[in-house]
């Protein structure tokens, strides 16, 4: 079965020459030009991943990927002319799992949507190697075997990227890992300027586990380190 992606974004243009590159790669590609189309083709149809653009009409890119996000964690990249770190972490914030800016190179842009694809598809991965049990920390518990994480008891709703984190992060309470080891890992890319893509992502899995992510008593930051998971 090939993996299905939907490509969003008002130029057609930019749309077709998306899903050539990635047809060429043996993707099965999707495509809408707005947000609202985006939803719609969501709802009748599973894809395996999402490359959607900011500025668009009707229903703009992020606030789609918010929609999006109250309901499925599939992997989603956004895509945006805009360069700055504060709309890369806007974009993050929202429930991206990755930013990529507009010109992009393409074999860039196939890495990015090949990593996101192997995080999201190992979740589940039949053949990759068996972990059974849990981790208990605490009022946490992560199932290695389903690979969810409860918080008091309730599974806690994460993307596949948040999964890969709390993964990492339990299975080696107290540990400290930098910003770009956690990158390194979790991406599966060498770390370049990645603080920012590493900050939001702590920050929104903190908002689902703690009684007050101001003053967090699981997921902390070792200030000049990185980041741990809290032993209990």
């Amino acid at each position: 079965m090939k993996e299905r992606i939907l490509v969003v974004d008002d130029d057609r243009e930019i749309v077709k020459a998306i899903a050539l590159l990635l047809e060429k790669e043996e993707y099965e590609v999707l495509k809408a030009y707005d947000g609202m189309q985006a939803l719609e083709t969501i709802a009748e149809k599973q894809v395996q991943l999402i490359l959607i653009d900011v500025m668009m009409p009707k229903l703009d890119g992020l606030s789609a990927v918010l929609k999006i996000r109250e309901k499925k964690n599939i992997p989603i990249i956004v895509l945006s002319a805009k360069s700055e770190d504060t709309d890369k972490v806007l974009g993050l914030s929202m429930g991206a799992d990755d930013y990529v800016t507009k010109p992009y190179h393409p074999a860039e842009l196939v890495a990015r949507v090949k990593s996101q694809i192997r995080r999201y598809t190992s979740l589940g991965d039949i053949n990759a190697p068996s972990s059974t049990g849990s981790i208990v920390n605490g009022r946490l518990e992560f199932s290695r075997e389903e690979m969810v994480l409860y918080a008091d008891g309730e599974p806690v709703k994460l993307t596949a990227t948040e999964t890969k984190i709390v993964d990492l992060l339990m299975c080696n309470l107290g540990r400290v890992f930098p910003a770009e080891e956690i990158y390194r890992r979790v991406w599966n890319e060498e770390a370049y300027a990645t603080e920012n893509t590493v900050m939001v992502h702590i920050r929104r899995i903190r908002e689902k586990i703690e009684w007050n992510p101001r003053e967090p008593e699981y997921l902390k930051v070792v200030w000049g380190i990185g980041y741990k998971m809290e032993k209990k």
